[in-house]
């Protein structure tokens, strides 16, 4: 029997798992058909709502979610969102009850629930809308027995492609969105707005949306948008996408810009003419999951840069967990392009889609304590790679808007890489977001990031923890399926970095980390051994057209509400602050505010002299302080500012950082053994006090603590708040990476999807 091949639209892929493939993988509807026959009749009877018994009370008593458990109550073990139930006795106590459902769709079936009552809607739906009865029964009696009523609707498959974008004047693209529906009526409705939470404002203007429905294949909707004729100044309109009354909400960026630049990342997804440049899709060919005879998932990465060793071999430079698949990988193993995540998952000779573009030649082994970077290398086949090492997009523009391939830069470096240095602009050209920039945001960093042996993401492997990596971030920098980008410097295009792992704070921005390029050569050339020394492959300097969505972290600190405990604690601290007050001594006056290095917490503003730069304590009284430079008059007539610029930070003194370097050495270990929160620390920039270094500290949004330092070792602290590390994809909002399967609703008719090569999202 061949190897069949199940559709994976799902959200989240990690490493490949499977082996053994037989030859001709090929699509079987009889797989599907089954698994529908099993689930008729599954959308009838849903009784009404009686959440309350005198026994015991269910709650929630009514839902209303989505297939991504969009609007649900909690999250998993692993941090996704979750509907959680609950039935609870008069005492207070949990009742011990059995769980039941009935209605659903009449396909798809009404989802599961597991004994303790957490919820887990069905992937996808033949319908607008179903609803399904959540029964809970007393164990100890049967007969007691309390409902409730939830109402599914279709969400979104994935993001929006593309999910970012950059256009000139009269620029236009086309917009896609994918919901788990087949067959129904439910259309996605665009709209333009000015933010990705808001549905007004933005320039520019949208097509009538079209829809492409059927029984057989997901709803897939697209729109044109359209840029204004005139862009005075660059700025970022957001297509914001919506689905009837389901809660689900997904949107796409397009950066403007009066320069003419149009930059679409899904070029990076296709197969590219060789002799190929880099930062394209690409992976392992056996980098999927199976289960029995079937491929459930797959995943990919980037195709970073091109490096060579003292002998003039070349190689394709990427993760370990893009080419060498976490370890699991053999040498030998053929690297195509683009990466199965975009081909179907089907794997070169099992059908057409994927060229061979090198072999596995070597790794740095995740599991050995003595590597500290994820790299592995594959030396090209001939003629496959442009040996130039030109990578997609960091050229420049040409006369049609769109920006050239182009080598890094190893002029300045002979190929060796440069070191990062704190707000370093720098630029990637990754598979999933194409060229984009972002800033380093702190430097010596120490940080755990979780492995999976497979792209579903249910079989752990190992948590291994780098030290000095480089912290990045940004608006858009980056997503799923950027990993093995390389990282270089903006305006040199020289190699910084090489990216490997990120994730999204609870600002919205993308938090990223790169190992060193130096180091990443250095480590790769001891595991060839036979004295080899790897230099990156590229030509002279050159600047890269910087593409940037710029950085929310200051905006989204000081749009967040304060509670009222923290408003009476900065109260009674200005109190204390106001003696401070001395224009002699350039301290200009106090206010109230809000940190940025602590999103959520109170500041005391403290307004002072530039030319003067007093020092200023970083708490006063219990609360932190934020330092902002400003005028007698500005201050004196309520006009100063209420936080400070990020991009106008000025650099830090080079022994300052130095010193800050060395009390992050002396707390790195204690911070993040004794403390399960905390996931990873550096150095960067206060925002509250751009003068001052900071502590950065990356913590666990499900384990957040209650407290946390305002300083430690003497320095300010700075936090970011996100789900832990790991390879794929991270969101700090709602949104359920898990597998569907294509309905098939006839199994006397052919099966044949209509979904494009590119619906699982791969790794970072």
């Amino acid at each position: 029997m061949a190897l069949a091949k199940h559709i994976p639209v799902s959200t989240s892929p990690a490493r490949p798992k499977a082996a053994g493939l037989r030859p001709h993988v090929r699509l079987l509807a009889a797989l599907v058909a089954p698994m529908l026959a099993l689930l008729a009749g599954c959308g009838a009877n849903v009784t009404a709502n009686t959440s309350q018994t005198s026994a015991f009370t269910l709650t929630p008593s009514t839902a209303s979610i989505d297939t991504n458990c969009t609007g649900c109550n909690a999250a998993d073990a692993h941090g996704r969102p979750a509907l959680h139930f609950a039935a609870i006795l008069p005492s207070g106590n949990a009742a011990d009850v059995a769980w039941s459902l009935s209605g659903g769709d009449a396909s798809a079936g009404p989802g599961s629930i597991t004994s303790d009552g957490q919820y887990t809607p069905p992937s996808y739906l033949t319908a607008d809308r179903v609803l399904v009865t959540v029964t809970a029964a007393l164990r100890s009696d049967p007969a007691a027995r309390a409902t409730s009523v939830l109402s599914l609707t279709p969400g979104f498959l994935r993001p929006l492609s593309p999910e970012n974008l950059a256009l000139g004047p009269n620029g236009s693209a086309n917009v896609t969105g994918y919901i788990a529906q087949a067959g129904g009526t439910a259309s996605i409705v665009f709209a333009l707005a000015d933010s990705p939470t808001s549905t007004s404002g933005g320039q520019g203007s949208l097509s009538a949306t079209h829809c492409e429905r059927s029984g057989k294949a997901f709803t897939a909707c697209t729109v044109t948008y359209t840029a204004p004729p005139t862009l005075p100044a660059s700025g970022v309109t957001y297509i914001v996408a919506s689905v009837g009354s389901s809660p689900a909400r997904t949107e796409a960026a397009i950066l403007l810009n009066s320069a003419g630049v149009a930059s679409n990342p899904t070029t990076h997804q296709l197969q590219q003419p060789t002799p190929l440049a880099l930062g394209s899709s690409g992976g392992n060919n056996a980098d999927f999951d199976t289960s029995g005879n079937t491929i459930v998932d797959c995943c990919s990465g980037t195709l970073g840069a091109l490096v060579q060793d003292n002998s003039g071999r070349q190689f394709l430079l990427s993760n370990n967990h893009i080419l060498a698949r976490s370890d699991h990988a053999v040498l030998g193993d053929t690297i195509v392009q683009p990466g199965l995540i975009d081909n179907n998952c089907t794997p070169n000779g099992e059908g057409p889609g994927t060229l061979p573009v090198a072999t596995l030649s070597a790794w740095l082994p995740l599991k050995s304590p003595q590597t500290n970077a994820d790299a592995a290398l594959a030396q090209v086949a001939s003629r496959t790679v442009d040996p130039t090492g030109s990578i997609l997009e960091l050229g420049p523009r040409q006369p049609d808007g769109t920006l050239a391939p182009a080598p890094p830069g190893i002029s300045s470096t002979g190929g060796k890489g440069e070191p990062a240095s704190l707000a370093l602009r720098v630029a990637k050209s990754g598979r999933t977001t194409g060229l984009t920039c972002g800033s380093v945001s702190a430097v010596s960093v120490d940080i755990s990031v979780d492995y999976f042996r497979d792209c579903g993401e249910t079989r752990p492997y190992l948590t291994k923890t780098f030290t000095n990596q480089i912290a990045l971030s940004g608006d858009r920098f980056s997503n799923a399926g950027d990993s093995g980008a390389l990282i270089v410097d903006a305006a040199n295009a020289e190699p910084v970095g090489l990216y490997f792992a990120g994730g999204t704070d609870t600002s919205g921005v993308v938090q990223g980390v790169a190992s060193p390029a130096p180091d990443v050569l250095a480590e790769l050339s001891a595991q060839l051994g036979s004295g080899a020394s790897l230099t990156f492959t590229g030509a002279a300097d050159h600047p890269v057209s910087c593409l940037t969505f710029g950085d929310s972290t200051v905006r989204a600190a000081q749009a967040r509400s304060l509670s009222d405990e923290q408003i009476a604690a900065v109260q009674q601290a200005l109190a204390a602050a106001r003696s401070l007050v001395n224009p002699q001594a350039g301290i200009l006056g106090v206010a109230m505010g809000k940190s940025s290095d602590q999103p959520g917490t109170a500041a005391v503003i403290v307004y002072t002299d530039p030319a003067q730069q007093p020092a200023v304590p970083a708490v006063i009284d219990g609360v932190r302080t934020l330092v902002i430079p400003s005028t007698a008059r500005a201050v004196a007539l309520g006009s100063a500012p209420m936080a400070n610029a990020l991009a106008d930070a000025p650099p830090l003194a080079a022994h300052a950082l130095a010193q800050a370097i060395a009390i992050k050495h002396q707390w790195a270990r204690t911070l993040l053994q004794q403390h399960p929160a905390f996931f990873g620390v550096g150095v960067g920039q206060s925002l509250d006090d751009p003068r001052d270094p900071a502590l950065v500290l990356y913590v666990d949004r499900r384990q957040l603590p209650a407290d946390l330092p305002q300083t430690i070792g003497g320095l300010r602290t700075r936090y970011i708040v996100m789900e832990r590390m790991h390879v794929t994809r991270a969101y700090s909002a709602p949104y359920e990476p898990r597998g569907h399967c294509l309905p098939h609703p006839d199994p006397t008719q052919p099966f044949n999807p209509t979904l494009p090569t590119h619906h699982t999202l791969p790794l970072f």
